[in-house]
């Protein structure tokens, strides 16, 4: 998933904690955010918060989110489809 997505765009980061993360996709200052092996309570404040933002919140499939899923793809919404059919081609 790393080498896919950093060949389309400027560049890939990482805060250490996924709810940070997801906060940041919320905020406005990351474009999207992946990530596999989470647990819900990695996923659902975050998750919520996009969502109110105005985000996308799905499964890196672009499937509805399960919260016991253990992945998930967020973006601002823009970079949403572009990045699933990326993840799909894996």
């Amino acid at each position: 998933y790393f080498n896919a997505i950093l060949e389309k765009c400027r560049g890939v980061r990482r805060w250490g904690a996924a709810s940070l993360d997801l906060c940041t996709v919320a905020r406005g200052h990351f474009d999207g955010h992946w990530e596999i092996g989470l647990k819900a309570w990695d996923i659902a404040a975050g998750a919520l918060i996009i969502k109110e933002a105005g985000g996308q919140v799905t499964d890196i499939n672009g499937n509805q989110l399960d919260l016991f899923g253990q992945d998930l793809f967020a973006s601002n919404g823009k970079i949403h489809k572009e990045t699933i059919s990326i993840f799909k081609k894996l």
